[in-house]
């Protein structure tokens, strides 16, 4: 059964930020699985990057419509091929956040945050989908201790935490955990 990877690119960026990840993921998994990177609604305050909400200052206020519309394009996307039960979104720094925030509330088989941070007001359900949360030590653009933050909100037997020697990035040797968790939540979903 196909499963789909849904890629969420961080503050500035486009959908291609991260597509190169995507399909070196999908060449490492044990089934097929679609790739696909969606572009946020807003133009960067330097185009041509995107962005889910204004960050600096931080929007908080946009939050919840930026979820909300997050989820109906999920469901758009479920209704066309993999059904949610066999996809992952994948978000890396303000993707992270929004894939935390969205993924944690929808019946998916998994969430990645890479260098992400927890929303304000994030409360995730009690029952949610399995979580890998990983950051960089040096991360100086979004603080090691988001890591925590998320962990401490999360289910410690749905939520797999790891922190590696570098910065605001997504490392070659995370590769392997990544594919890991992948193959594994996706295998018995």
């Amino acid at each position: 059964m196909n499963s789909r990877l849904v890629l969420l690119h961080g503050w500035g960026a486009t959908a291609d930020d991260l597509e190169p990840l995507g399909r070196s993921l999908a060449n490492a998994m044990d089934h097929s699985m679609e790739v696909m990177a969606l572009e946020a609604p807003h133009l960067h305050p330097q185009p041509p990057g995107r962005q889910w909400y204004g960050l600096f200052p931080a929007d908080w206020d946009a939050v919840p419509s930026a979820i909300e519309a997050l989820q109906r394009r999920l469901q758009t996307i479920s209704s066309q091929g993999a059904p949610m039960g066999r996809t992952v979104l994948l978000g890396f720094s303000q993707g992270g956040a929004m894939a935390l925030h969205c993924g944690c509330n929808l019946p998916i088989a998994g969430v990645i945050s890479c260098s992400g941070y927890p929303h304000p007001d994030w409360q995730p359900p009690a029952h949610h989908p399995h979580v890998l949360a990983m950051h960089g030590l040096q991360d100086t653009i979004v603080p090691q201790n988001a890591l925590d933050a998320i962990a401490e909100r999360l289910q410690p037997d749905r939520c797999w935490t790891i922190t590696f020697e570098n910065g605001h990035t997504i490392p070659e040797e995370m590769m392997q955990p990544l594919a890991s968790f992948l193959n594994q939540i996706l295998a018995g979903s």
